[in-house]
């Protein structure tokens, strides 16, 4: 038998057109794939930034009980160790515990600790405002990357 089926003219034995079309449906998902990327490892870079610059922050603070007061020196210090990072907040406050049971909180200065004694803790939060590098619907116009670290005073 025979095969008496004939194309016609516009029938096309490659299918060219084909890939093109689903070039053309595809790219545009793989751009934003892209684009969510890139964002996505900024935000994580500046997180870890600010992280790291609370942890510099509250070790320069928990040198002293002096030290542990000084906002403009922890500030500094924490913003010496993310410079990249812009318009970083950095706050700080001293928190008081017994050493017989640190992980329970008191007013500063710890009273009625006996048998122990009162230790003080100083708790640093740095947070950046990051602004996106593409604007994206459905996205803000800023995100939030905060730190915060705790260390015991020395004293």
């Amino acid at each position: 038998m025979r095969d008496t089926r004939r194309f016609s003219r516009h029938e096309s034995r490659t299918p060219r057109g084909q890939s093109v079309v689903e070039i053309a449906l595809v790219t545009p998902l793989l751009l934003m794939l892209l684009v969510g990327t890139i964002e996505i490892g900024r935000y994580a870079y500046y997180s870890i930034e600010a992280s790291s610059a609370a942890r510099a922050g509250v070790q320069y603070g928990a040198q002293s009980l002096a030290y542990s007061k000084d906002l403009a020196g922890i500030t500094q210090a924490a913003q010496k160790d993310a410079p990249e990072v812009p318009a970083m907040d950095v706050s700080a406050a001293n928190q008081c515990a017994c050493s017989n049971s640190p992980a329970n909180l008191v007013g500063c200065p710890a009273r009625d600790c006996t048998p122990g004694h009162g230790v003080v803790f100083l708790k640093v939060d740095t947070k950046a405002n990051i602004r996106p590098l593409f604007r994206l619907p459905g996205l803000s116009l800023s995100f939030a990357a905060r730190g915060q670290a705790i260390m015991r005073v020395t004293q």
